[in-house]
């Protein structure tokens, strides 16, 4: 028999309740952490928690060089799109009132390699952010290898899938907490080919290229969907 539309109208009604309810207990199963609670954490679980509840976030080594030659290279999370036409990213750098090599080197030589960090060497880029001395490049501490591209004499790192070449802008201080946003302009972008597509979108999922979530997970994503520019409906 067909079922009348009073009856599938209640079963609807039915299943959108069911599934309120099952909303509504996940969302009352929630934990909170206020400020106040952060603030009394201890600062590694708090570095933790912090870190990681804004989301993934981009994986990559920072290549510089001193004016004397020593080079460094160093992981970070914060490099940002900050837009394309002129094409700018941002990067920030934690307090500047500890010896920060990356920092010093980029001011002092006006240039510096973003490489996207891929599968094979999450732990050397890791191991990146322990704390050499100015003296000490990572590249010879970690398995990075630093390569050389254009004649440029600032090191890219061997083997990233997609790699630029930045040249500092300005800086501004974040007064609430000392940290310093370095604005840089994209001077060269060098790929791995097979990672373009027709739209010039770079696939960085081919290339292995991972992500971080916190201090200390490195995540490979996966492509889901893609979608064309989203635009109100006529």
């Amino acid at each position: 028999m067909f079922s009348t539309n009073l009856e599938i109208l209640q079963r609807e009604k039915q299943q959108k309740s069911r599934e309120a309810c099952s909303y509504k207990k996940r969302t009352m199963a929630l934990t909170r952490i206020d400020r106040m609670q952060l603030e009394q954490m201890d600062k590694i679980q708090r570095l933790h928690l912090v870190n990681s509840c804004t989301g993934f976030k981009s994986a990559n080594l920072i290549g510089t060089i001193s004016n004397s030659g020593q080079t460094n290279v160093a992981i970070f999370s914060s490099v940002t799109h900050l837009g394309s036409d002129p094409a700018l990213i941002g990067l920030v750098i934690r307090p500047s009132f500890q010896p920060r090599n990356t920092y010093q080197n980029i001011k002092e030589y006006g240039y510096f390699t973003v490489n996207h960090v891929y599968k094979d060497i999450i732990a050397a880029a890791h191991q990146s952010s322990a704390n050499y001395t100015a003296e000490e490049s990572e590249f010879d501490h970690t398995d990075l290898e630093a390569v050389y591209h254009g004649g440029c004499p600032v090191p890219f790192v061997k083997g990233s899938p997609v790699k630029l070449l930045c040249k500092f802008v300005s800086e501004y201080l974040i007064h609430e907490n000392g940290c310093m946003h370095i604005i840089a302009s994209i001077e060269s972008i060098f790929y791995e080919e097979s990672l373009m597509d027709e739209e010039k979108h770079l696939c960085l999922e081919k290339g292995n290229v991972v992500t971080i979530a916190g201090l200390k997970a490195y995540l490979l994503p996966s492509l889901l969907a893609e979608f064309p520019q989203a635009k109100v409906p006529k």
